[in-house]
């Protein structure tokens, strides 16, 4: 398995130059990168940013000798699929379709898409029906581009049980839709373990962060080995189902000295990786 790093690890507004460099010195073998909105504080992708512009930056990545296999973006939040607004759900389809044209030019094979979001404008059945209206639509773009779509589970009161999950993709029938499993947002509710086991090859991209369950909120988020998740079993697991991809992480950063967290990242993803024979 390949250690991968989020741009989220940095400090915002950290010049690739440096973020690349940082993530080379820490032994990392891949860094995923999202896209921003089009502002002059944004680094990296944006939704403006040009096929040329793209190059650069996965040029400047192969210098340091790291892969880009994934894309993710925070934009999905602000502009859901599941909306009851057909012009945020057109807004947001077009976040997708600008990730898949990034993705496709600097060669990396999947983009992260948060697919809904359950709240008191919108219900269950309806977060379910109409981002899996809008996720058809957009499965002949990544057909077309040879890129895979892959849903996270997050914190969106959506898709909360792995045979659910499993049912949601296969629904759509296609091989360019599968799955961003993400080990500690299950924590909460669930054993990563079983949800691996369950969804199989179904898992395109994995995201690694820890989580203290008592804690029952955001501020469970803990540094890698300092939560409850069971690391070996984990593994395990994903050896079982034929993973060998990228785990990145998704890791807060310190208060101070913020790019030791970045080293010390490495050092706990190398150590898991090694956990289970």
């Amino acid at each position: 398995m390949l250690k991968s790093v989020n741009q989220w690890c940095f400090p915002a507004g950290t010049p690739l130059p440096e973020l690349f460099d940082i993530s080379r010195k820490a032994g990392f073998d891949a860094v995923e990168l999202n896209v921003y909105p089009s502002a002059p504080d944004s680094v990296g992708f944006t939704l403006d940013t040009t096929p040329q512009e793209a190059d650069e930056i996965a040029k400047l990545a192969e210098k340091n000798g790291l892969k880009l296999r994934s894309i993710s973006t925070g934009l999905q939040g602000k502009t859901p699929m599941s909306s009851p607004d057909p012009s945020v759900r057109e807004q947001g389809r077009a976040v997708v379709i600008k990730q898949l044209e990034l993705a496709e030019r600097v060669g990396a094979d999947t983009v992260l898409v948060v697919p809904g979001f359950v709240n008191a404008a919108t219900s269950y059945d309806d977060c379910y029906d109409r981002s899996r209206a809008e996720l058809e639509k957009l499965i002949p773009e990544a057909e077309k581009r040879g890129v895979k779509i892959a849903v996270e589970n997050v914190w969106n009161k959506f898709l909360l049980s792995p045979l659910e999950m499993k049912r949601y993709v296969d629904d759509l029938n296609s091989p360019n839709l599968g799955v961003y499993f993400d080990v500690g947002n299950i924590i909460l509710y669930g054993f990563p373990q079983h949800w691996i086991r369950i969804l199989g090859s179904r898992i395109f991209k994995v995201h690694v962060k820890d989580f203290k369950a008592a804690v029952g909120n955001g501020g469970g988020f803990v540094p890698l080995l300092a939560g409850d998740v069971n690391w070996p079993e984990v593994i395990k697991a994903l050896k079982e189902v034929g993973y060998n991809d990228t785990l990145t992480a998704e890791i807060g950063i310190y208060g101070t000295i913020p790019h030791q967290q970045v080293y010390d990242t490495a050092n706990q993803l190398e150590a898991i990786i090694n956990s289970a024979p």
